[in-house]
C-alpha cells in the first residue's frame, strides 16, 4: 500500500514537471510577445492585454504547480 502510495506521489511529481516547464516556456515565450509588440509602431493594445491576462494566468498555475512539488515544511 505505502509503495503504491510513494509510487503515485513521484508519478504525480513527474506530471507536474513537465506541465510546469511547459507551462515556464510559453510564460517565457508570453513575455517575448509582449516586449515585441510593446515595441511596435502601433501596437494593439486589446491584443497586448489579453497576452497580459494569459501570461498571469500562467504565474498563477506555474505557482500552484510548484506549491504541489514543494513538500510542507512545518516549523
Amino acid at each position: 500500500m505505502i509503495r503504491l502510495l510513494r509510487m503515485m506521489t513521484e508519478q504525480d511529481n513527474q506530471e507536474f514537471a513537465l506541465e510546469l516547464a511547459r507551462l515556464q516556456q510559453e510564460h517565457r515565450d508570453l513575455d517575448a510577445a509582449i516586449e515585441a509588440l510593446q515595441h511596435s509602431p502601433a501596437p494593439d493594445q486589446l491584443r497586448l492585454q489579453r497576452l497580459k491576462k494569459r501570461k498571469l494566468q500562467l504565474r498563477d498555475r506555474i505557482s500552484f504547480i510548484e506549491d504541489q512539488i514543494t513538500p510542507d515544511i512545518i516549523a
